[in-house]
């Protein structure tokens, strides 16, 4: 893995997106089979979590990948009061018990491994390993390939309706989260915001049609806005070098 960065950040990335998504996928069906759901998954996401982190500290990659403390102004970024209200998302329809304790403990700790883990593997390898030639590209790609990836939702039996519009507000989090790490240097509040509501989702009320068109148009255009404000006002963290 080493060897492979250092010569090819991209190349890194992607096997990191593809060992991601596989092994996600693969871990979520082996629990299904065995009829505790997440189960597997959950030690899955701890295994491939602490590789990551155990990686990036060895070599010195902490302040490089945003595993540092924010170096923004708070005022400049509106105190983060979107980032809020994206991560409430799940709380707009109120909440509900859709599984039982164990299994939701278990979600619960699953999604918040795919929150660290996508915001390092999206935002900091595939962002990073972009923004050395080309920032712009980097930002559109990031945003783009981090919607597109939940496609996969399809294949796990999601509705059509709600797959697509999750790639659309996807992209438009994954652009304001980019801008964030972008502008402020630190991935960390994309991780606590990520892991907020993939946790929450845990627990919502499954809404209307209408009403799951109106909040993922809210969220894309809360998520896009608020992405431009940063990407238009102050100046960016000093490049990290290594």
């Amino acid at each position: 893995m080493k060897r492979l960065f250092y010569k090819d950040e991209v190349w890194f990335a992607v096997l990191w997106i593809v060992i991601y998504v596989v092994g996600f996928s693969t871990a979520d069906s082996i629990s299904e089979s065995i009829g505790q759901p997440k189960l597997i998954t959950a030690a899955f996401g701890l295994v491939l979590s602490y590789a990551v982190f155990l990686f990036i500290c060895k070599n010195g990659l902490r302040e490089y990948f945003g595993l540092c403390a924010f170096s923004g102004n708070y005022k400049r970024f509106i105190y983060f009061v979107p980032l809020v209200l994206i991560s409430s998302v799940n709380l707009w329809c109120g909440l509900t018990m859709n599984y039982d304790v164990f299994t939701s403990v278990l979600s619960v700790i699953s999604m918040c491994f795919v929150g660290f883990l996508e915001e390092v593997i999206f935002r900091g390898f595939l962002f990073k390993a972009m923004a050395k030639t080309n920032v712009k590209a980097a930002i559109i790609v990031s945003s783009l390939t981090f919607g597109m990836g939940h496609i996969i939702n399809l294949l796990l039996g999601e509705p059509v309706l709600d797959t697509l519009l999750q790639l659309v507000y996807a992209a438009a989090i994954g652009f304001c989260f980019t801008a964030i790490f972008y502008k402020g240097g630190s991935i960390v509040p994309c991780i606590i915001s990520h892991a907020v509501v993939n946790s929450l989702s845990i627990f919502a009320v499954e809404p209307p049609a209408l009403i799951s068109v109106m909040t993922a148009a809210s969220i894309t255009i809360l998520g896009v806005g608020y992405g431009l404000w940063l990407l238009r006002t102050g100046r960016q963290s000093s490049e990290m070098k290594i």
